[in-house]
């Protein structure tokens, strides 16, 4: 019998995943993962993850499985919370559900799996896999979108890598959330109606600026508004002498400066903010609310525009470097000059949309048939064919 430790968050999605896998004759053993208790940090005066570490055993006993709790929160604070501290402090945005999924459940947690003698890991991910063998005979792994649209959690995956993938069942993505909270309410288990958990990955709801001044510390600085006619999209664009040359071009973030418009407020620090960003800005007496369009948090300047189709908001191609270039599927990897038309989305619930990856010496640009709005620096940006997740890479 094949053994699978399934990381039971507490919640109904591992909940339900535990319980299939039993049903379909695996050897199952719940896991839960604990990540913080650093008192230097908080991260919230609420303790979430007490009362989801009770209702996972709970449900490990409900289904009578054997259930044990890993802490995990030394590399949680290395890997993840670090690493945030450090990417908002040079103005990036890090998405810190990609990195927990590929540093924290897809690294140590299967690490920690296989060490126990497991044959698999499987989470309660809205996403499907399946393999075939290429003209070598050779298994490759296909990351899959699941089949519920609404939940599909393809985009937060887009970091595994094959080995990872060969290791790793999906059991619920084959099902809608509805269906999942069906199957929990049929068999008892507790989390059946339990809301979905928001906020930081195994942390829950915090409010970040609150979470970023107790290592980034609060400074004051300028909120200036730029008018639409400054973008760079509105500007007599040169002539290009090849399509690297436009591409190059249509990548550059734009940059201001403060005599591009006016100053019309201040705030506390630029890298509590972040790209498309309206909440905070606190600046009234606008006709439109005010959006971030830029943050220079090496001068401490906040570049702002009237309205969310402000052309500053928008840019039309994206590049990433090779050391944050990854390909789930290692085999349709890009070579330079090579490139590839496909769907794309830069955030998690955005639309797929239609893009050309171009290839070329120290990266890659993804460059969209469509205007992208507030595409933002340090977050991921995947690419499909189908319902095939191909591969990712952090903007930058």
């Amino acid at each position: 019998m094949e053994k699978v430790i399934v990381g039971l968050s507490g919640g109904v999605d591992s909940s339900v995943a535990a319980y299939l896998l039993k049903k379909q004759g695996y050897e199952v053993i719940g896991l839960f993962m604990k990540n913080w208790h650093d008192d230097s940090v908080t991260i919230s005066k609420e303790c979430p993850w007490l009362e989801d570490s009770n209702d996972a055993l709970i449900v490990a006993e409900k289904l009578g499985i054997p259930f044990q709790t890993v802490d995990l929160s030394k590399e949680y604070k290395e890997r993840i919370v670090d690493y945030m501290f450090s990417e908002y402090e040079k103005g990036r945005t890090p998405n810190p559900d990609v990195l927990c999924n590929r540093e924290i459940k897809f690294d140590v947690f299967l690490k920690i799996a296989l060490n126990l003698g497991a044959d698999y890991v499987a989470t309660g991910h809205y996403c499907r896999k399946d393999e075939f063998a290429d003209q070598t005979g050779h298994t490759l792994y296909r990351l899959l979108s699941g089949k519920d649209q609404n939940k599909d959690q393809s985009y937060f995956l887009c970091q595994l890598s094959q080995e990872q993938l060969a290791r790793t069942l999906f059991p619920i993505g084959e099902l809608t959330k509805p269906e999942v909270r069906e199957i929990a309410a049929q068999n008892d288990l507790i989390t059946a109606d339990k809301k979905d958990s928001q906020g930081l990955c195994f942390i829950g709801k915090v409010r970040l600026p609150d979470f970023l001044q107790q290592k980034l510390k609060p400074k004051k600085g300028l909120i200036v508004e730029v008018p639409g006619n400054m973008s760079q999209y509105l500007r007599n664009a040169p002539s290009f002498a090849d399509k690297a040359d436009e591409l190059a071009y249509f990548s550059k973030k734009p940059t201001y400066e403060i005599s591009d418009g006016m100053v019309v407020g201040e705030h506390q620090g630029a890298h509590y903010f972040t790209i498309g960003q309206r909440k905070g800005l606190d600046v009234g007496g606008t006709p439109d609310p005010l959006f971030v369009i830029d943050t220079d948090v090496e001068h401490n300047v906040i570049y702002t525009g009237q309205g969310k189709e402000h052309p500053g908001l928008y840019r039309r191609t994206l590049f990433v470097h090779d050391k944050e270039l990854h390909w789930v599927r290692t085999d349709l990897a890009l070579e330079p000059g090579g490139s590839l038309e496909v769907y794309a989305r830069i955030r998690y619930r955005q639309p797929l949309q239609e893009a050309v990856l171009h290839k070329v010496d120290g990266g890659i640009y993804v460059d969209f048939v469509e205007m992208q709005s507030a595409i933002t620096e340090g977050q991921f940006v995947a690419w499909y064919c189908g319902d095939e997740l191909l591969g990712s890479g952090v903007i930058s």
